[in-house]
């Protein structure tokens, strides 16, 4: 009896537990279907990523292109080299899938990457791991690399393959492009300079494919797979003129080379369209390896104060104001403002009673201060702001600087004069000479000509020329240059050093005081010397503006650094120069000599004053420069090749860069320059037979 009821309440047990437990499913299953989240799970996403799978088609970043088609950046492929360890990959001795010999790999992996052997057999060498990686050794390596390693027939040794930002010509204008990197996501992102201000045009946008995919991962077949196609990202062209930009680059390194400063720019602007043809500085980086030592772009967020080119626009503000009249004297040298003195460069001797014109050729800094007080601080401060000092360009790249023109006191509106004690930037400069090229138009700067769609190759964006309004009359402005032709040739100053061969160049130098924590800074070369010009005179096509800090070397080599980059530009660009104020010489229209005697034509062009450089003894004339039509000075020098068998290197001591230039095209040698000036001395003397081989050196000076 006893053993029935212990049997009846075991059962009543368990059939209360089965109810129990019956009832706890079905409230379990009735949460299920109610809610969408159960245990802090998303039941629908877990079914659905059971089964279906989304991968990314990553969009190809678009390239960067000069003016002239060279590439400036690009995304090509890069590897990340991976070594598996775990003898598990294996399956077939014969045919390892793993590193077998460790110190093999590591001799051979370490030539080819130029790698310490030790590390790499240390990471060959890790326990445990099924495969490792060798940190910055192993990271984005090359095809070429990838080849030389394949070759190698190591196993175990294999490749993720990525993408990286490649910079074909390395440090060229390299703050203007940029560069971009790869993120923490591993996605390449714009990090300076156009790189950075374009970085959503250039990406794109990516694009999936949504497949559904069985238990182990495979597609379904049968299912149809959703693909939205990635969209490359657009190509850009800049305004960049490669051959200029390469004879900025490297008059920049020769000059550095040789001398020490802090920093340089050099930048160089179309007259008529506002487009930046070429920007150059020193110090510069490598956008492959970013040895980086200032992040900040000269160009946009260089402030400083600007010293005496400021007179172009201190003076032009009293030509629009009314309140010029050149041929006015006053007493140059000293003057007292307040308590304060403000001097003339040479220290406040002066040159005695003169003309404002003379006053801006010599760069008086009281000329400049006593036309200052006549326009007033509200005429000065309204010209200014109206160039747009003060205020950003507006220039499509990063970080750009506004610069700071507020004065207020007379001793301010004085140095505002002269460029001291207010602050602007280059291409705040550049943009306020274009009026000088536009008579009295400004017109906006830009770096970006175009934008192209990479896959249909329709043209997203086109710049036009972007004119800011008239800010001074034609006849100001006319007079304006005359005034800075007569600064760079009358000799007055240093802007002496900038006369160029066969080019006439107006422009005006500037020299600021540096400022320190307590007032100015008094070091010998303890200043920011500056040169502003446009070429040609007559009609000019390009604007130069150069600045350097605490440069250290002679100033005529730096001024002869940026007369060698304009005469190879108005070489390059076949600019002629059809001044007729040039030393008071007539000009001569060059006619077509080919084969017509020699003697006869070299006796008639020396009956006309011009230097004649007959090439050979032959009766005829087979070649010359300049070519027909050009339009030349008297005394400047004309090439004459006569159908010689044999031509004789003459006395080219004296002779400018250009002029050797022409002659070693003409005979066909190479030629290596080095130095700024006149040729010193030749490695080719004076009656040697030319041959096509030769190389002829020469040093300036």
């Amino acid at each position: 009896m006893r053993r029935r009821n212990n049997t009846i309440n075991v059962s009543k047990i368990i059939f209360v537990v089965l109810v129990f437990s019956f009832f706890a499913i079905v409230i379990k299953l009735s949460l299920v279907c109610l809610n969408e989240t159960t245990d802090g799970v998303n039941l629908t996403a877990f079914v659905e990523n059971r089964n279906t799978e989304t991968r990314i088609l990553k969009a190809s970043r678009g390239s960067i292109y000069s003016n002239d088609g060279d590439i400036l950046a690009q995304s090509i492929n890069s590897y990340t080299l991976i070594a598996y360890l775990s003898e598990t990959r294996t399956k077939d001795i014969k045919n390892p899938q793993h590193v077998v010999k460790k110190e093999e790999t590591a001799k051979k992996l370490a030539e080819v990457l130029n790698a310490p052997e030790e590390y790499i057999l240390e990471r060959l060498n890790t326990k445990g791991a099924y495969q490792v990686e060798f940190g910055i050794y192993g990271k984005d390596i090359s095809t070429v690399t990838k080849n030389q390693i394949d070759s190698l027939g190591l196993p175990g040794i294999d490749f993720a393959e990525s993408s990286k930002r490649f910079y074909p010509m390395s440090n060229f204008a390299s703050y203007i492009i940029g560069y971009a990197q790869k993120g923490d996501d591993n996605e390449i992102v714009g990090k300076m300079g156009v790189e950075a201000y374009f970085d959503e045009e250039l990406q794109g946008k990516d694009g999936y494919v949504i497949y559904q995919k069985d238990a182990y991962g495979y597609s379904l077949p049968n299912t149809i797979p959703i693909t939205e196609e990635a969209e490359a990202g657009q190509d850009i062209y800049l305004t960049i003129d490669s051959k200029i930009q390469l004879f900025v680059e490297n008059a920049i390194k020769e000059l550095t080379e040789k001398n020490e400063l802090d920093w340089l720019t050099f930048s160089v602007m179309d007259a008529k369209t506002g487009a930046i043809v070429a920007v150059g500085s020193s110090p510069s980086f490598n956008n492959n390896t970013l040895d980086i030592t200032n992040y900040l772009n000269p160009l946009t967020s260089y402030t400083y104060e600007p010293g005496s080119t400021m007179k172009i626009f201190s003076f032009l503000a009293a030509m629009e104001n009314g309140k010029y009249d050149g041929t006015e004297k006053y007493l140059s040298g000293r003057r007292n403002i307040d308590g304060s003195l403000i001097n003339d460069f040479n220290g406040g001797r002066g040159w005695g009673t003169i003309t404002y014109d003379e006053g801006f050729s010599y760069s008086s800094n009281v000329a400049a201060s006593n036309l200052a007080e006549k326009v007033g601080r509200e005429g000065l401060y309204n010209f200014y702001t109206s160039l747009g000092f003060g205020k950003k360009t507006g220039i499509t790249l990063p970080n750009e600087a506004s610069g700071d023109i507020d004065f207020t006191y007379r001793t301010e509106l004085a140095t505002a004069s002269f460029g001291q004690g207010i602050t602007t930037t280059p291409i705040q400069n550049l943009q306020a000479l274009t009026i000088l090229t536009n008579e009295g138009i400004e017109l906006q700067p830009y770096i970006v000509d175009k934008i192209v769609n990479t896959e249909t190759g329709e043209v997203t964006y086109q710049h036009e020329r972007t004119e800011l309004g008239r800010k001074a009359k034609k006849e100001n402005i006319d007079k304006m240059l005359t005034m800075m032709y007569d600064v760079v040739y009358s000799g007055k100053t240093d802007a002496k050093y900038y006369k160029a061969d066969n080019i006439v160049v107006a422009g005006k130098t500037g020299t600021a005081q540096i400022a320190g924590d307590r007032g100015y800074l008094s070091g010998t070369y303890d200043y920011v010397r500056s040169f502003a010009g446009v070429f040609p005179y007559e009609d000019p096509q390009y604007i130069v503006y150069v600045s350097v800090k605490k440069y250290k070397g002679v100033y005529k080599d730096f001024a002869g650094m940026v007369t060698k980059v304009i005469e190879e530009i108005a070489k390059y660009k076949n600019i002629t120069e059809l001044v007729e104020k040039v030393d008071n010489s007539k000009i001569i229209t060059i006619n077509n000599y080919l084969s017509l005697d020699s003697t006869t034509t070299e006796e008639k062009l020396k009956a006309m004053n011009l230097n004649v450089i007959k090439l050979g003894s032959g009766k005829y004339i087979v070649n010359q420069y300049p070519e027909k039509g050009k339009k030349v000075l008297a005394g400047n020098k004309v090439f004459l090749v006569t159908n010689d068998s044999k031509y004789i290197m003459p006395n080219i001591v004296g002779w400018s860069s250009n002029e050797v230039a022409t002659l070693c095209k003409l005979l066909n040698i190479e030629l290596k320059t080095s130095g700024y000036g006149k040729v010193l001395t030749s490695s080719i003397e004076e009656g040697t037979e030319i041959t096509s081989c030769m190389k002829l050196e020469i040093t300036l000076g």
